[in-house]
């Protein structure tokens, strides 16, 4: 017999994941970004904060997306004027990234601004450090693609 859904883990997660993206999406609106665009941007953002210019499969990684659909937001973030995608001189088949400067406000914005839903959000959580923890621990296990899912 199947367990009650709110036994479930994945289903409770599969709620509070829509409620949070929500939250995200109703945040990121007046910024004119979607949250994939937002996700894109900041990373690209942090890696050239960091000294790196990425190509679209090093940003894919990073962020965790779909290597075409990174490829099809980034078209949509240059076209708005916030990334530049350079021709890779080592290899001209990859595209290196670098947000603009108005690319790298828009993303340093937006990020205090989903840092600000994120406490509001998990401010409901009674230990927060376990929240990060639990959620760290399992986006770490998720990241080793080749690892099998457990049956």
């Amino acid at each position: 017999m199947p367990a009650d859904p709110d036994d479930s883990p994945g289903f409770l997660l599969w709620h509070v994941t829509l409620r949070w993206q929500r939250h995200i999406a109703a945040a990121l609106a007046p910024l004119d970004l979607t949250h994939v665009q937002f996700v894109l941007l900041a990373c690209t953002w942090w890696l050239n904060a960091h000294g790196r210019s990425p190509n679209q499969l090093a940003l894919a990684a990073q962020a965790g997306t779909d290597v075409k659909m990174t490829s099809q937001v980034l078209r949509r973030l240059e076209a708005k004027g916030l990334v530049v995608r350079e021709i890779d001189p080592a290899d001209t088949r990859a595209r290196r990234l670098q947000v603009t400067d108005r690319g790298a406000e828009l993303a340093q914005h937006a990020i205090a601004v989903v840092e600000g839903v994120d406490a509001a959000f998990f401010a409901a959580a009674p230990d927060a450090g376990a929240v990060l923890r639990l959620l760290r621990s399992l986006a770490h296990r998720a990241s080793h693609r080749d690892e099998p899912v457990p049956r």
